[in-house]
C-alpha cells in the first residue's frame, strides 16, 4: 500500500529560453517561458522533497548574478523571494526542517541551487550524476550549488525510497538522471519526469531534451518511451518538467493532489 498521501507542485521560478533548449534540433529563435517546479510530497514516513530549484542568493545579489548566468546569452531565471521553498513551506506551517529527503532528478543549477534551503536533510542522487557534476560534465552545472556538507545518499540502482515512491533512472540529458513515480492515495500514479522530458512535445513527439550527455540523443530516447511504457503499465501519466501549459492544469498551491 502506497505511504503517500499528498502531492504538491510548487512554483519556484520561470525562465524565458530559447526552445531548442527543451527540444533537440527544433524551436531555435523561438523564446518559451518555462516553469522551474519543485513537488513537495508528504508521506506517512515524512515528507520527500522532487527537485530544489535555484539558489535565490544566484539570481538576487547582483554579484552572484554576475558571476554565475551571462545576461546575454542566458539569462538568469525570474525568481521571487516569495517563490523560495521556505516561503511555500511556511503556507503550511512547515519550516525546512520539517523536510526529511530530497530526491534530485540532477544537479543542473536550477534543479539542485536550492539545496542550500534546506541542507539538514539527506539528499538521495545518482552516483553518475554526482561524478558528471564534479567533472562538469555541461555548463548547467554550478559547482557552489552542491558543494556543501550536504547528507549525500548517492544512488545507482532503480529502488523505492518507501511504498510508493520509486526512483526510476532515465539517463539521456544527464549522465546520472532520475524520475519519479508517485503512486497517489486516489488518483492516477504520477511520474515527474524531471529534465527527461521538458515538454509535453518531448513525450508525444519522442523529441530528446536540446542538451544530451556526450550528445547521447539515443539514451534520452531510451528514457522517453520508458516513461511512456511505465505509465502504460500503472495507468499513470508522465508530467512534463518545464512546460507552462501544462503546468497550469495542475493545482494551485496550497491545494494538493492525493
Amino acid at each position: 500500500m502506497t505511504q503517500v498521501l499528498k502531492l504538491w507542485p510548487l512554483l519556484t521560478a520561470t525562465h524565458r529560453y530559447d526552445k531548442s533548449i527543451s527540444t533537440r534540433n527544433r524551436g531555435r529563435g523561438t523564446l518559451i517561458d518555462a516553469p522551474i517546479l519543485a513537488y513537495l510530497i508528504e508521506t506517512r514516513q515524512g515528507r520527500v522533497l522532487f527537485d530544489v530549484g535555484c539558489d535565490y542568493r544566484k539570481i538576487a545579489e547582483p554579484e552572484a548574478r554576475r558571476q554565475w548566468y551571462d545576461e546575454g546569452l542566458f539569462p538568469a531565471p525570474t525568481m521571487l523571494e516569495e517563490q523560495r521553498l521556505p516561503a511555500h513551506f511556511a503556507r503550511l506551517g512547515l519550516t525546512p526542517a520539517d523536510i526529511d529527503l530530497v530526491f534530485l532528478s540532477h544537479l543542473h543549477f536550477d534543479h539542485a541551487g536550492g539545496l542550500c534551503e534546506v541542507c539538514g536533510a539527506e539528499v538521495h542522487v545518482h552516483v553518475d550524476e554526482l561524478a558528471a557534476a564534479r567533472e562538469p560534465a555541461d555548463e548547467a552545472y554550478f559547482a557552489d550549488d552542491f558543494g556543501g556538507d550536504y547528507r549525500w545518499k548517492p544512488q545507482r540502482e532503480e529502488y523505492d525510497l518507501l511504498p510508493g515512491l520509486r526512483a526510476i533512472n532515465t539517463p539521456g540529458h544527464t549522465a546520472g538522471h532520475m524520475s519519479l513515480l508517485i503512486e497517489l492515495p486516489e488518483g492516477r500514479p504520477v511520474i515527474l519526469a524531471g529534465d527527461a522530458a521538458d515538454l509535453s512535445e518531448n513525450l508525444t513527439d519522442e523529441i530528446a531534451p536540446g542538451t544530451c550527455w556526450r550528445d547521447r540523443e539515443d539514451l534520452a530516447l531510451e528514457s522517453i518511451r520508458k516513461l511512456k511504457r511505465l505509465a502504460g503499465e500503472t495507468g499513470g501519466e508522465v508530467w512534463p518538467n518545464h512546460d507552462m501549459a501544462f503546468w497550469e492544469t495542475l493545482k494551485g498551491f496550497p491545494e494538493y493532489h492525493a
